[in-house]
């Protein structure tokens, strides 16, 4: 049988579109989520609202973990089978071990994969996936993609509300300071993932109004002309999404706007109530 040239690989971290569930040469592998003894496998055992739901009800914080070298390894060599080789774009290794792991599952399946640091998480993921698929049907070959995307990593426009202060801290995302300081002020942070894929607090709100308004600020900012495309991602706040894209089409009509959830795995640690805008130049 013939294989086929490429498959593209990532993880349950990214914001899975429509057309990737679609396309044939798609493979997202999930990470997973503890609650105590208990484990689910993101977006299999267990779905957004599912987590916020269970978050409400549980006695500790869930936690995340990425699978083990063998998980990937075995999960890698099924793809062999119909396929030369691979190009992986993972979560920010400096965020999660799951790049790492992944790397290490490669060699033990001994399956050839060129491995992409996203340095982001979510859309920031899924936009270098996006670009690296065309640029393949265009002709270009894995070392060319392979450029190209590295080069755009780190460079994500994008502005972070968090909805849980406590669920970033507690997650080990936050600092004791910045903790204390924003329970303290009663404030949600607004966050950035830095170019090199860490998290880096960079302004308070204290009102939902004000929260919105300082996006789409952000976005206007970096759109004067008022076109292109962006993406919201929201984490079980459908109706506030919805409101900022209203208020974001009202400013700059030309502008694209897309809403999609944030993934298990990243409300875990975000929290409900978490809305973000993203975007590639």
């Amino acid at each position: 049988m013939t294989k086929k040239p490429i498959a593209w690989i990532t993880d349950s971290t990214a914001y899975i579109t429509e057309e990737l569930k679609q396309h044939p040469d798609f493979y997202s592998i999930p990470l997973n989520i503890h609650f105590g003894e208990k484990q689910f496998v993101d977006g299999i055992d267990l779905t957004p609202s599912q987590l916020y739901e269970n978050i409400k009800n549980a006695t500790e914080f869930p936690k995340t973990s990425q699978p083990s070298a063998g998980e990937f390894a075995e999960k890698f060599k099924q793809i062999a089978e119909n396929y030369e080789q691979a190009i992986a774009v993972h979560v920010s290794s400096n965020l999660s071990g799951t790049l790492a792991s992944s790397m290490a599952g490669a060699e033990i399946a001994e399956f050839p994969i060129t491995f992409i640091d996203s340095l982001s998480v979510s859309y920031g993921i899924t936009g270098l996936i996006e670009k690296g698929i065309k640029m393949q049907e265009s002709g270009a070959s894995v070392g060319e993609i392979k450029d190209h995307l590295e080069k755009t990593a780190g460079s994500l426009h994008n502005f972070i509300l968090i909805g849980q202060l406590e669920q970033l801290y507690k997650g080990g995302r936050m600092s004791g300071v910045q903790f204390f300081l924003g329970s303290l002020l009663k404030v949600k942070p607004v966050i950035q993932i830095t170019t090199d894929g860490k998290l880096e607090a960079i302004e308070k709100v204290r009102s939902e109004k004000k929260a919105l308004q300082y996006l789409v600020d952000k976005v206007l900012e970096r759109h004067p002309a008022g076109k292109g495309k962006i993406y919201l991602m929201q984490g079980n706040v459908l109706e506030q999404a919805e409101q900022l894209k209203t208020m974001i089409r009202n400013e700059a009509p030309g502008i694209e706007v897309e809403i999609g959830d944030i993934s298990s795995t990243l409300a875990v640690h975000a929290g409900e109530g978490t809305l973000a805008v993203l975007w590639y130049d």
